[in-house]
């Protein structure tokens, strides 16, 4: 019954936040949420891939190349492609693979 009640108010809370914006801002969307919806999600990229390779070691072998290459199909991926899901799922398998059977 505990459990219950906790996912019931997880659910409500959840589905608060997500139309909470739309309640909000009825008429029109004010410009400062406009531009925030136009820069944050290229700044979370940009402080996760900080956040990914702040422990890479370049003096110690294997001198953060598995992750180079990663990254560098990453990217190569999502300009061609332009598909999120296959960049990050791309990259994760090959950097997987340089780490367990390469390097």
């Amino acid at each position: 019954m505990r459990e219950a009640v906790l996912v019931a108010v997880m659910a409500v809370g959840t589905i608060l936040l997500r139309f909470l914006p739309f309640i909000i801002f009825r008429k029109e969307t004010p410009p400062y949420i406009t531009y925030l919806g136009k820069v944050l999600p290229p700044a979370i990229i940009g402080m996760l891939v900080i956040y990914c390779l702040k422990d890479v070691k370049l003096t110690v072998r294997p001198y953060g190349i598995p992750e180079l290459i990663a990254a560098v199909c990453v990217i190569g991926l999502q300009v061609f492609r332009r598909n999120s899901l296959l960049s990050i799922l791309g990259g994760t398998i090959i950097y997987m693979v340089l780490v367990q059977a390469v390097f």
